[in-house]
């Protein structure tokens, strides 16, 4: 197995061990069952197209923190996760931002994946348009995981406000799509060298 194959594996393993732990007694069960949804879904995901399609050990990195941001996020919900009430009460931020860093994730890494997809499978002739598609699939993105917040919403009513996390704050949509935004920016500038290098150290036959 080689070092890519041992990373995914590690990765695998933890996110199982710990995706396991937040299902133990988590504080709503409903809300747990749709935090972790997309986490589970983006591993059935990478799973199925392992073969024909293995990410950079960088992309495989990201997907695995974002992956943890929501299961922890599922285990007590965003708006009470410990660490970031301990923040709330020393920096009176008033309110726990941990679905903010959620919301950062949802733009940082979502935007290396469609980087390496759209470079590998030679979509952009342009490198110059690649910046600006990659930052436009991150926000339609967030824009899309908002309505499905407004659809669980609709349909299941007070039983969605964990899931929502909104705590108050009527400007809630508009700053998760700003931080996803902040995401995709910071994403691009911080780690695009670092990015093309791995891509170009694939193996021949992955490289595409």
């Amino acid at each position: 197995m080689d070092r890519t194959g041992k990373q995914a594996l590690f990765y695998l393993i933890s996110f199982f061990l710990i995706l396991i732990w937040s299902g133990i007694r988590p504080y709503d069960r409903f809300t747990w069952y749709l935090e972790v949804a997309p986490a589970i879904m983006g591993l059935i995901a990478l799973a199925a197209t392992y073969r024909r399609f293995r990410f950079t050990r960088l992309v495989y990195l990201l997907v695995w923190i974002h992956a943890i941001i929501l299961v922890i996020g599922g285990h007590y919900t965003y708006a009470r996760m410990p660490l970031f009430d301990w923040l709330d009460q020393a920096l009176h931020l008033g309110r726990n931002h941990y679905d903010k860093l959620g919301h950062l994730a949802q733009g940082f890494v979502p935007a290396l994946v469609a980087r390496e997809i759209l470079i590998r499978n030679r979509v952009i002739a342009r490198r110059g348009w690649l910046s600006l598609i990659v930052v436009s699939i991150c926000l339609a993105l967030s824009a899309f995981y908002e309505l499905i917040e407004w659809w669980v919403a609709i349909f299941t009513g007070t039983a969605a406000e964990d899931f929502l996390g909104t705590q108050g704050y009527v400007w809630d949509t508009q700053s998760d799509m700003a931080l996803c935004l902040l995401g995709a920016l910071l994403a691009l500038l911080s780690l695009s060298r670092l990015h093309d290098r791995q891509i170009a150290q694939l193996p021949a036959g992955l490289a595409r």
